[in-house]
């Protein structure tokens, strides 16, 4: 069954909802959707205390290290990290409380995919700690990996081969659908469904969800095979399409 996963995105230290293809290294700032008063820590203690197991936290950027450690110290085992791991400091994060440790950018040398940095992740944490993030952008060829913060397309589609390829060096997929973040316009119908015809390694999906019709068409779509993150219109980071207690609820069926 379609499991809710929580999320807690931090943009320059503090709890943020952003649109996803606004995240820039140039120009203005990110479209915040939302910017919590509550800090990591007090996101990390409800998801501890309604038992959301799998959530992730996010570095979106520098200056986040502070907050993702305390959310980590609240809700040890119970929370995934990514934003700026690599094979260097995946062991110091999996310390400091991470279940699993998320990995995108680092795996790609010149936005060409490393086997070799894959390998360098497995021998030092296991394939058991980690998880491979295929957040992605909709391209000529279906979807195509996304690198540093969703702004660079690399040689990596996601497809079943793909899927197939990196299974063995991790124990979860996670895939954002870039250009759908943040915009509560949708989920992307057709990814999810290919994510769940697959369903070799537990996937979750974030992207668009705007409505607990989406959360139950992710269910439909993927044969209760993906998992779902609902970010921007969800009642606790300022949206009003989805109430955080109707999620914890789903979860508990």
């Amino acid at each position: 069954m379609t499991k809710f996963r929580p999320c807690i995105d931090l943009h320059q230290g503090k709890v943020k909802q952003i649109v996803g293809g606004t995240l820039r290294d140039d120009g203005p700032g990110p479209k915040e959707n939302f910017v919590a008063s509550a800090g990591a820590g007090e996101f990390a203690e409800m998801f501890r205390r309604d038992g959301l197991t799998g959530g992730h936290v996010i570095k979106l950027g520098p200056g986040n290290e502070e907050a993702a450690k305390e959310a980590l110290g609240v809700w040890s085992g119970g929370l995934q990290i990514g934003g700026g791991i690599h094979a260097g400091n995946a062991a110091e994060w999996l310390a400091a409380g991470a279940s699993h440790v998320i990995v995108t950018s680092w795996l790609f040398e010149g936005a060409a995919f490393s086997e070799k940095r894959v390998l360098e992740l497995v021998d030092a944490i296991g394939a058991d700690r980690l998880i491979i993030d295929l957040s992605c952008r909709r391209t000529a060829k279906g979807w195509t990996v996304a690198m540093d913060r969703w702004q660079t397309l690399t040689d990596l589609d996601v497809t079943p081969a793909t899927l197939d390829r990196l299974a063995p060096w991790c124990d979860e997929f996670l895939i954002h659908a870039a250009d759908v973040e943040g915009l509560c316009g949708g989920i992307d119908g057709e990814l999810v469904q290919m994510l769940g015809a697959w369903a070799g390694r537990p996937i979750t999906y974030a992207g668009g969800a705007a409505s607990m019709a989406d959360v139950e068409k992710v269910q439909e779509l993927s044969g209760g095979k993906v998992d779902v993150t609902v970010g921007s219109a969800l009642d606790i980071f300022g949206g009003k399409g989805v109430r955080y207690d109707e999620l914890v609820a789903w979860n508990q069926r």
